[in-house]
């Protein structure tokens, strides 16, 4: 293939959140055009999130070979984002051909994030792809490359574990919750606490199919903020007890210094709620409900350490669906490092097509005036006798080209011998490469070939 791939970023790894925030990208498309231009690339794409930028590039082999390309990429985007090169360079990574190629397909399987096998990255993936298209900076590589990358997460997701368990705090609350009850539609729950933890389990709670939530919050107007983003009901903090007669599940994530649900409140709810289960949620620390809520009949007690054994059991996990989610990966980068040698083929697949349709069309002109007058019906079964015979001999070359370009992952020798065997670029030809070597006389050229002259 006559073309490089190159991917150059940084991510939550390399890069503390300083540097990320220096030299995130906001204007991807602007971006991309400049950087097109400014390298004299063939294809470019960026990726820019909170945890990583990733720039993909595409370049002619001999740009490649005269210009850093890594270096050269990293120079427009410091000068793009105002900051120093050298800062830069300190963190970022550089992959070039098959090794880009894998590392775009862990990111997309979500084998890169910073916690593994979260699906938000392949959206984000998705959404700058599309704008690189939109712009006409991505084309045939970049085109194939993604949509391959969007089908390695897609097979990930299906064939491993990756995603299966809960590596959140607020994720592995909903989980438990979904153990104690099952189906959680019809059940009703209570965030008390309005922070980034009881944000993230509303929306795994709604997720999961909870017919009600409500929020209680020491700030009022902060509970009515959650509840109108969650589509909840906000309650005064001062009612949160008695409403708990109507409340399955409770999450509490305060920064109270003490108790705030206490077990003797709870055992007048139970009886209010002819002792129904209970589940909660404790993440806050200090913790928020009495530990003895837990000694109750019916009532089950989750504290911040319990959540932790199981996201950490949960992490380990994943960790061993990596190495089978890698292992795909491996396979299909392998399959798209045959793509991108085919590439390479077609061009002489077409040429060595377009010569036997043209010797076959001379050839067939000098027939047909040998002929005479030949009705149209007549002409039509040459001309398909003449392409199928053309078609028909080329089939075993172009296999076998094909073929070794899968087996050795390269086709630039066996391109070269095809190209040079059948003349493909018009190169003059020696007089002499037409003598017989041992009668001294001329070989027969293709143009005055007879039947009778091949038979000698």
């Amino acid at each position: 293939m006559d073309k490089t791939l190159f991917l150059v970023g940084l991510n939550h790894r390399t890069a503390g959140v300083d540097v990320r925030e220096k030299f995130a990208l906001t204007n991807l498309v602007d971006f991309e055009a400049g950087l097109l231009s400014t390298c004299h690339l063939r294809e470019v794409m960026a990726l820019s999130t909170c945890n990583r930028v990733e720039i993909l590039a595409i370049a002619d082999k001999a740009t490649a070979r005269d210009v850093d390309m890594p270096e050269a990429i990293r120079r427009y985007w410091a000068e793009r984002c105002e900051g120093p090169v050298d800062v830069l360079r300190l963190h970022t990574y550089a992959h070039q051909s098959l090794d880009a190629v894998s590392h775009l397909f862990c990111v997309a399987a979500s084998l890169d994030s910073m916690i593994m096998g979260e699906p938000q990255i392949l959206g984000q993936l998705k959404g700058s792809y599309r704008k690189a298209v939109e712009a006409g900076c991505a084309r045939v590589i970049v085109n194939r490359l993604l949509h391959k990358a969007f089908s390695v997460a897609k097979r990930v997701r299906t064939e491993t574990a990756i995603a299966s368990s809960a590596v959140s705090i607020s994720y592995a609350a909903v989980e438990l919750a979904k153990k104690i009850f099952g189906d959680l539609s019809g059940k009703t729950a209570l965030l008390v606490g309005a922070g980034e933890m009881a944000e993230l389990a509303a929306t795994h709670l709604l997720t999961s199919g909870i017919e009600k939530l409500y929020i209680a919050n020491r700030t009022y107007g902060r509970a009515q903020e959650l509840a109108k983003t969650m589509h909840g009901e906000a309650i005064f903090f001062e009612d949160m007890v008695e409403r708990l007669r109507d409340v399955d599940i409770v999450i509490s994530s305060t920064g109270s210094p003490t108790a705030i649900i206490r077990a003797k409140d709870i055992r007048e709810v139970l009886k209010k709620r002819r002792n129904r289960a209970m589940f909660f949620i404790d993440i806050a620390v200090p913790r928020d409900i009495d530990p003895d809520v837990n000694g109750l009949d019916n009532v089950y007690l989750y504290d911040i350490d319990d959540l932790k054994e199981v996201v950490e059991e949960n992490m380990a996990h994943r960790r061993d669906e990596a190495v089978k989610a890698r292992a795909i990966v491996d396979l299909e980068t392998q399959a798209f490092s045959t793509w991108l040698n085919s590439l390479a083929l077609q061009p002489t697949i077409t040429d060595l097509l377009g010569r036997a349709e043209t010797v076959g069309e001379r050839e067939l002109a000098k027939t047909l005036k040998r002929l005479g007058n030949v009705d149209d019906e007549t002409r039509a079964a040459l001309e398909v006798l003449v392409a199928s015979v053309s078609h028909k001999l080329l089939h075993e070359p172009i296999t076998f080209l094909k073929r070794r370009t899968r087996e050795e992952g390269s086709s630039e020798r066996f391109i070269d011998i095809t190209r040079r065997i059948f003349n493909l670029d018009g190169d003059p030809v020696n007089e002499e490469a037409h003598l017989d070597r041992k009668a001294g006389e001329p070989l027969p050229n293709e143009n005055d070939c007879t039947e009778q002259d091949y038979s000698k």
